[in-house]
């Protein structure tokens, strides 16, 4: 009965009929996942949609979430199940279904590269002024809060704090210093404004957050839109409180408390990730086409200093041709401050090469079968001119 059941369902699973419901159910996801983009940005509905398992909906006023729809990462898993099961089951194993073999290989590797870009690809950006050197990488999404010790002339020492823990704890430590941060309001999103004398009181005591106010607002959906997001922190040392602070994206005025000769500055700021080389901006250059405002082209010359290789040499990004360089690639993405400071968006995508490599197999495939489908045809009309 067990083996009865087993081989149903692995005809099943290998079955066409469930190959075409996997693709029709991806083309119903793409569609869905273009409309959503209106209101949720880009990120948001191809995080929703397309790289996960279940497509969840809540109610308005709800706190709980319905599964409505399987999403992209579930479809995908399916039918390369359903892919590599057609293969050992359908195919056989004969010359003459070579290409067929080849192509399907190619389909799988292109499934397995959307996995690969979905789990472990990494997009953040890289602002460097001229003549600045910089060692970091920033999130366009992730945020954290820096507690810095400013104390050494030499370097500062940075503890950082992710959004997500601010999210969800009231007390943090910070390893290797002595303060604890005593979260009292987390906002994802908020409007920063005047205080008025109608307001409440202010949580804040300390800092520039006592003449605000704050006010919640919902998470920004826009790709354009960015979320402000601010918290109302307590640091805390050696049994003493040095009062509650408001730190935010929306503010720009640098805050700062001493604790036994050490002064820290807290700060929100954009996630980052440093770098064991650097990167110096020696020139960017904007080029318009002669007579006109239209761009023509836009270049940033690096130097890359890398201790670790003892390697000091120049590169230029310009459009379309990014920097390749320790698994990750930087492309010139904007600028701004008078032709002064580059942006260079840094990708690091292991599987980047999987979707060419599938492409070359599946036209590897498709001419091998069709020269053997031509050569059996050929055979045929051989054999019966013979006959």
């Amino acid at each position: 009965m067990i083996k009865q059941l087993a081989a149903r369902f692995w005809d099943l699973l290998t079955s066409l009929p469930l190959t075409i419901l996997a693709l029709a159910l991806l083309m119903a996801l793409v569609f869905l996942c273009t409309i959503a983009q209106i209101d949720m940005g880009t990120y948001g509905a191809v995080q929703v949609y397309m790289r996960s398992f279940i497509v969840w909906w809540t109610p308005e006023g709800a706190r709980f979430a319905i599964p409505i729809f399987p999403g992209g990462a579930l479809v995908g898993l399916v039918l390369t199940v359903n892919l590599i099961g057609s293969m050992a089951h359908r195919l056989g194993r004969s010359w003459q279904k070579l290409g067929l073999w080849v192509v399907h290989a190619g389909l799988i590797l292109l499934f397995a590269g959307e996995f690969v870009t979905g789990a472990f690809q990494s997009d953040m950006r890289m602002s460097i002024e001229q003549g600045q050197t910089v060692n970091y990488l920033e999130s366009y999404r992730d945020v954290e809060l820096a507690i810095i010790d400013r104390s050494d002339p030499r370097s500062d020492e940075v503890f950082a704090v992710p959004a997500r823990l601010l999210a969800k704890s009231t007390l943090i430590e910070l390893p290797g210093s002595p303060i604890t941060l005593k979260v009292h309001r987390f906002f994802p999103n908020a409007e920063l404004g005047n205080r008025t004398p109608t307001d409440p009181p202010a949580i804040a005591t300390m800092g520039v957050g006592a003449m605000v106010n704050i006010v919640e607002r919902p998470l920004a959906t826009s790709d354009n839109d960015v979320n402000q997001t601010s918290a109302l922190v307590e640091p805390m040392a050696g049994g003493r409180s040095y009062g509650v602070w408001l730190v935010s994206l929306a503010l720009g005025a640098p805050q700062s408390f001493t604790h036994e000769g050490h002064t820290y500055g807290l700060a929100m700021r954009a996630q980052r990730r440093y770098l064991p080389y650097a990167l110096t901006l020696k020139k960017f250059s904007h080029d318009v086409y002669a007579g006109t405002d239209i761009p023509k082209n836009f270049s940033s010359l690096v130097h890359i200093s890398n201790p670790l290789r003892f390697e000091e040499r120049d590169a230029l990004i310009y459009m379309n041709q990014p920097l390749r360089y320790d698994s990750k690639a930087f492309y010139q993405s904007s600028f701004g401050k008078g032709d002064t400071l580059t942006i260079l968006q840094v990708v690091e995508n292991p599987g980047w090469l999987l979707p060419y490599i599938s492409c070359v197999l599946v036209t590897l495939g498709l001419l091998i079968h069709f020269f053997v489908m031509l050569r059996q045809s050929r055979r045929r009309r051989q054999e019966v001119q013979e006959g």
